[in-house]
């Protein structure tokens, strides 16, 4: 029976030094037969150049597949699938390393590798795994990123008009889902610079392994064929999915107690004013590492909003209907078995399921500052008697259909 290939991503934002550590896991292959798969967003791939030109001067079996002028989350996605697929097919490579461009999120790559393609009927799971997610992060550069409120957009790389993404919610995405960190560059942060990117790391991602590089310098046996991969861990494995998961009652690891960081649930059963909320949103937060959760304002009382804060950077978008919006002969129609559990567990509030869930997670301050500050912007209990005048609130929040 012919071995899987074990497949290793890598990601992280532009000028981190992956191909860098694509050469170098090059120099060190040995007998290893290497595919690669190489992806940037310009019209001129200089990493495959660069690839290419490794593998020459080495003379070695190794195959090289560039994917020009698209991204491998969005817009390749199918050639990712065809390509894969093909060497997967030969059967006689020991690994495949993909080099994902700067600007593509590392969930969608692993969605790939996950279930069968409805389009095309390709199942990669015949013949490749996905065996390692790595994450390059240039420390250099990585506090002034994640404190910026900067888009990709600003810096004149984005996917399409559409495409508003912040730098630092990308780089946070890349952070998040890795199994593998590398802390790259660390030559150039003082010691006070390294205990706060480790500190924001440990924020964001408790689990992953976090490896201090200068010039990509790091063992092939790290970062190919590790075994460490999984996709359901990998999804649980930010530090907000746990503490939502336990309902606030997560128990921390070594590691996050060592750099002194906390987290926990702030839930309330009445709304935000929009106008003071949205105070809290223009206001700096460098003690508060990430916030993630479900948003209920009472200018829009029938909207439940998605919120994300990492860093520099907050969004506020919409998720749909509350259930409590809709009367209980629609929730029926659409579903007796969920009517009755929305009942049984909101059946009694005056607001149904309305709410504000936020995990936070911060370190260096206590945490009932943070919860008087959200607590100051709720409704006071005069204007929480009159939901007929909320929709006449100030709200400066962008409209949202």
């Amino acid at each position: 029976m012919n071995k899987k290939i074990p497949v290793t991503v890598l990601s992280g934002f532009l000028w981190a030094g992956k191909t860098t550590l694509l050469n170098n896991i090059l120099h060190q292959r040995g007998d290893m037969k290497v595919a690669l798969i190489v992806n940037d967003m310009g019209e001129i791939n200089i990493d495959a150049n660069l690839v290419k030109n490794e593998i020459t001067l080495s003379q070695t079996e190794e195959k090289l597949v560039e994917m020009d002028n698209g991204c491998i989350c969005c817009t390749l996605r199918d050639d990712l699938l065809q390509e894969v697929k093909r060497l997967g097919e030969e059967w006689k490579y020991d690994a495949l390393i993909i080099e994902s461009s700067g600007i593509s999120e590392p969930v969608p790559v692993a969605q790939t590798f996950s279930y069968i393609d409805e389009e095309s009927g390709i199942d990669l799971g015949q013949f490749a795994k996905l065996d390692t997610m790595v994450t390059v992060i240039d420390a250099g550069n990585f506090l002034a990123h994640f404190w910026s409120d900067k888009t990709l957009a600003d810096l004149k790389m984005w996917l399409d008009e559409s495409d508003d993404r912040g730098i630092v919610n990308l780089m946070v995405e890349q952070i998040e889902f890795a199994n593998v960190i590398i802390l790259n560059k660390i030559d150039l942060v003082t010691p006070e610079e390294k205990k706060y990117i480790l500190w924001v790391m440990r924020g964001l991602q408790a689990e992953a392994k976090i490896i201090e590089t200068t010039e990509s310098q790091v063992d092939i046996s790290e970062i190919v064929d590790t075994g460490l991969f999984d996709y359901d861990n990998a999804a649980r494995s930010p530090l907000w999915v746990k503490e939502l998961e336990s309902g606030g009652h997560h128990t921390h690891t070594p590691e996050t107690e060592e750099y002194g960081i906390s987290s926990f649930v702030y839930k309330r059963d009445i709304p935000f004013h929009p106008e003071r909320f949205g105070k809290i949103c223009s206001e700096n937060w460098p003690w508060v590492i990430r916030s993630k959760g479900i948003i209920w304002l009472a200018s829009r009382n029938d909207l439940a909003w998605n919120w994300s804060q990492a860093g520099g950077s907050i969004r506020l978008d919409g998720l749909g209907r509350w259930m409590g919006s809709f009367s209980y002969e629609e929730r029926e129609a659409y579903s007796s078995a969920l009517n009755y559990e929305y009942e049984r567990e909101y059946g009694d509030k005056d607001f149904g399921d309305r709410r504000t869930e936020l995990v936070i997670i911060w370190v260096g301050m206590n945490n009932a500052a943070i919860i008087k500050m959200f607590d100051q912007a709720l409704l006071t209990e005069e204007e929480l008697a009159h939901p007929e005048s909320w929709s006449e609130m100030r709200d400066d929040f962008p409209a949202w259909i």
